[in-house]
């Protein structure tokens, strides 16, 4: 054995940063690039947004314009500049100003009836807790119940159920337990009905005798036939409560319109609001993609600093700190455009397969894979689920998110392959519309599917079925 040099030529991919963050942004949704641009905009000086070219009726751009009519130092000292008292003539039409004040940084546009109120702008929606001490805060309370109340009320989840116990309030708020439980029994009477239940027993039972049903058939299901109940045994809870069994079915249904979660019309979780990646329409017999540009800024490179490497007047130093952020701008510009044009194209493939889909809605979606897209563009299969991954597009049948056309395949009758998202919305429709008295069984509806969309097993049904977040037949039965 000796130790020997040799050349030896091999290839291999090596993940430089800059591909690295090519393919970081391929599979950021829209939210996370824009934050990513707006860091970068702040941290390289050679990145800037480009300002867009507004004028007016004359040529003149808006900036001149606003320059013009501000007025100048020498202006603001004059004394034509001090403040009028207000008189009849001067005093502002209030509704008018709230009604057309933007608080928003860019210009609004559309019609008058699009734009947010006042109101919305300004009010938050209230808390539970807000509610709820306000209640307390009502009552004729010591400082001690008070301080329970409190406790009571802090403790106290998004749902209204109460998540501490009795003894840790009076450790908290330096009482006795008698006093904290009567604090607790004390909020559970405050509105909504059901709040500061420990559980769904006791948040059913009080609402319940809220209603005023106290020693009634519901409180008798409630107390002592919960998971009777929940399996829907009603025989066996009329054989135990020796009524008939048209009461149980009365008790039950009046069970059912009661609410298990008292808290959460309080919910402060606020809805978000999905901005689609791409548009399709149709126009004449065609479907045209759209990407959706709003929000991303158009980005270039800083003439300041271009002119001044260009004149040489740097340092060593600054020279090499400015062509490294300059490499690094050029290249987050290219990466961005390639991200692009790589969701246009990946769009334009999707929408070429699935046009049934978009002719016919969910019955039209054929089986789709992502080598079916990549073979179509010339791209890789890992690039394409890159590009789909947390992008929608919207539709005339609707918003999607890119993943949900692609689809596994089932044979129908005819031997034809139908896509599985299909084969859901079928079973989906046969439930809706089957008797609820007599549900269909998983095996009857494979046969049913068998007839007319697909070949499944029943096996298929109950896996597609506990997808869909369906019940059982069992479940399902409703004797009123």
């Amino acid at each position: 054995m000796e130790m020997r040099q040799q050349l030896k030529m091999t290839q291999q991919l090596v993940m430089t940063p800059q591909l690295q963050q090519a393919i970081k942004l391929l599979q950021m949704t829209r939210i996370e690039l824009q934050e990513l641009v707006s860091q970068e905009l702040e941290e390289n000086p050679l990145l800037e947004e480009t300002p867009e070219a507004v004028e007016t009726q004359e040529g003149v751009s808006l900036v001149e314009v606003v320059e013009a009519e501000l007025p100048d130092e020498a202006a603001t000292n004059d004394d034509s500049f001090k403040e009028v008292e207000a008189g009849e003539e001067t005093l502002r039409d209030w509704d008018s100003y709230l009604d057309g004040y933007n608080y928003t940084s860019g210009e609004q546009s559309g019609d008058e009836d699009e734009k947010l109120s006042f109101e919305n702008l300004l009010t938050r929606k209230g808390t539970l807790y807000d509610h709820l001490n306000w209640q307390l805060q009502m009552g004729n309370y010591s400082d001690e119940e008070m301080s329970a109340g409190e406790a009571v009320i802090g403790n106290i989840d998004d749902d209204g159920y109460f998540c501490s116990t009795v003894g840790e309030v009076a450790v908290a708020s330096g009482v006795t337990e008698q006093l904290a439980e009567a604090m607790l029994l004390q909020v559970q009477e405050f509105d909504p009905s059901g709040v500061a239940a420990r559980n769904l027993q006791e948040c059913l039972l009080i609402q319940a005798r809220n209603m005023g049903m106290a020693g009634s058939i519901v409180e008798s299901i409630l107390l002592r036939h919960l998971n009777e109940l929940q399996t829907h045994n009603y025989k066996q809870i009329a054989r135990s409560l020796k009524v008939d069994i048209d009461q149980v079915l009365i008790g039950v249904r009046i069970i059912s319109g009661l609410d298990p979660r008292p808290g959460r019309f309080y919910s402060s979780d606020e809805v978000q609001y999905i901005s689609p990646d791409i548009f399709v329409q149709k126009v004449g017999d065609d479907y045209v993609v759209m990407l959706n540009e709003e929000g991303l800024p158009n980005l270039r490179l800083s003439p300041f600093y271009l002119d001044a490497k260009a004149g040489g007047n740097m340092d060593a130093k600054a020279e090499e700190y400015v062509g490294d952020k300059m490499r690094a701008a050029q290249w987050l510009i290219k990466s961005i455009q390639q991200r692009q044009r790589t969701i246009f194209r990946v769009a334009k493939s999707i929408i070429k397969f699935q046009r049934e889909f978009l002719e016919r809605g969910v019955v039209g979606l054929r089986p789709l894979v992502l080598r079916d897209v990549a073979e179509d563009i010339g791209m890789h299969e890992s690039t394409i689920s890159r590009v789909t991954t947390n992008k929608y597009m919207q539709t005339p049948q609707g918003l999607f998110e890119l993943k949900y056309f692609f689809k596994s395949g089932l044979s129908n009758s005819d031997g034809d392959s139908v896509s599985s998202e299909s084969v859901k919305n079928r079973i989906r429709e046969i439930i809706e519309k089957e008797d609820s008295a007599k549900p269909l069984s998983d095996k009857k509806i494979a046969a049913m599917l068998s007839d007319t969309t697909a070949n499944i097993a029943r096996r298929t049904v109950t896996k597609y079925r506990e997808m869909m977040r369906i019940g059982s037949s069992s479940e399902r039965r409703r004797h009123f």
